[in-house]
């Protein structure tokens, strides 16, 4: 509150000078300052990878092309960033490559995070760290990819667990915006996109009224908020295309960014990503979707397997959003989450499997498919599941999700199952450009491990581990 004196009296009578009534303002701006210094130093130390410049072969390993099976022992070779050579046995000769010896190692494609806002997000408490949220309920014009920070910490972190992609999207409102998907690596958020234009994200209103407790709104007002909201999607897709007709008949029409960045879902090109948990939702959405004539994807559906025949008739992908959560009420069974995409999978519904975490934690996300793997998913489908599968719903299939002759070579190599949490990511490859797999985990780690080597307790107090592999070469 600003004061028009100098001075002012207290409850208890006495004079409080200028300088008193400044120190919440100089309050304010420590706080503020300790908040953009915190922001600074979350910034990656790690180096974006330069071009591949000489062809890579990697043999003797056991090569997981997740798209052909396994070819144990197998090669794999690439160059300019493209998969040159994969197969079984000896690997071919290739003047001045970089030979790796694989010799009980892994090969893998780079794992995709299917539901993400890496980029967007670097601290959870501290507010000015988000940039996935505009103002407003319909922005499709808003695109996540100009807001990446290519610099955030948590993308090594993401990367050192064996992933290379995510699809960024944005939040809030009906319409939130359009996702992006984008490889883990690159100095500027255009190095970094495969497609800045992945969609458009609704997130889907509830469609019946909530009877909880904490709700405090009458079922009368719920419903006709719900009738609002249902009536605004609409109204917002065909005031797009009453433009788009308009602009083809008179050029002079006056241009419109936010109905221009809905042309590529409006002529099919791209997919209209909703945002549905419940039952309700999903079938109000794939009924949205069949009466408009747009092709959908479902993200989260928590509560999908229970209208598995209108998803399968109608062939709508699911991304699951996480299964390391409770369930949502507590007359369902606890083990609901973990068998979500095993019940997809034998309904014959395409799917993928997202961490469902924050983008501190999309590191988890090979582990949320080793749970669907433990609860009743074929080991392979839970591998492709962050794979080839979210590969072929996102459209990029022909590029990322398998190692094949012809795509990038964006891939990892492992001591053994990414799945398993023991395993460890030795090195990754993004479009052939080998990328740095150190991050602020492992820095911090090796930083007290020699905190107690100093102190002479390291293998005392602190058990210690073998050194990691190293990966020969010649």
């Amino acid at each position: 509150m600003r004061l028009a004196a100098s001075e002012k009296t207290r409850k208890d009578g006495q004079k409080m000078n200028r300088f008193e009534l400044t120190i919440p303002r100089a309050a304010g701006v420590a706080l503020l300052t300790l908040a953009i210094g915190h922001v600074a130093a979350a910034q990656s130390r790690q180096v974006p990878a330069p071009a591949q410049s000489q062809p890579v072969v990697v043999h003797s390993a056991h090569i997981h092309t997740v798209g052909a099976g396994t070819f144990e022992p197998g090669y794999v070779a690439f160059a300019g960033g493209l998969i040159t050579h994969v197969g079984r046995g000896a690997a071919p000769e290739i003047a001045d490559a970089r030979v790796i010896d694989g010799s009980g190692l892994h090969v893998y494609p780079g794992l995709i995070g299917s539901d993400t806002r890496l980029g967007l997000v670097e601290t959870g408490a501290v507010d000015v760290t988000h940039d996935h949220t505009e103002h407003g309920d319909l922005k499709p014009e808003v695109r996540s990819i100009v807001a990446v920070n290519p610099d955030s910490d948590l993308i090594p972190v993401t990367r050192a667990n064996g992933i290379l992609s995510a699809m960024v999207f944005p939040s809030g409102g009906l319409v939130s915006g359009r996702p992006a998907l984008i490889r883990l690596d690159g100095w500027t958020w255009e190095q970094m996109a495969i497609d800045g234009n992945a969609g458009l994200l609704i997130n889907w209103p509830r469609v019946t009224p909530v009877t909880s407790r904490w709700m405090n709104r009458s079922a009368f007002k719920q419903e006709k908020e719900i009738r609002e909201n249902l009536a605004e999607i609409d109204r917002v897709f065909d005031d797009a295309l009453a433009y788009v007709e308009g602009r083809a008949n008179d050029p002079t029409v006056r241009t419109d960014l936010r109905y221009e960045a809905m042309r590529p879902v409006l002529d099919g090109d791209r997919p209209v990503f909703v945002r549905a948990a419940s039952a309700a939702q999903i079938e109000s959405a794939v009924a949205w979707a069949v009466r408009r004539g747009f092709s959908i994807v479902i993200v989260g559906g928590a509560q999908s397997s229970r209208v598995l025949p209108l998803l399968k008739k109608h062939d709508v992908p699911v991304i699951v959003g996480g299964l390391h959560r409770m369930p949502a009420a507590r007359h369902i069974r606890y083990d609901e989450p973990f068998t979500l995409p095993a019940e997809l999978y034998e309904a014959g519904v395409r799917f993928a499997i997202a961490s469902g975490s924050g983008p501190a934690h999309e590191r988890n996300l090979n582990h949320n498919a080793a749970t669907a793997a433990a609860y009743g998913l074929p080991k392979d489908i839970a591998l492709r599941a962050v794979t080839l599968a979210p590969a072929e719903i996102f459209g990029q299939a022909d590029r990322l999700g398998s190692i094949e002759v012809g795509k990038a070579a964006t891939l990892i190599v492992t001591t053994g199952d990414p799945l398993e949490i023991v395993t460890d990511t030795l090195l990754a490859f993004i479009d052939g450009r080998a990328i740095d797999l150190g991050s602020r985990h492992k820095t911090l780690y090796a930083k007290y491990r020699e905190k107690y080597r100093q102190l002479g307790v390291d293998g005392q107090a602190v058990k210690t581990e073998p050194a990691p592999r190293r990966v020969g070469e010649r």
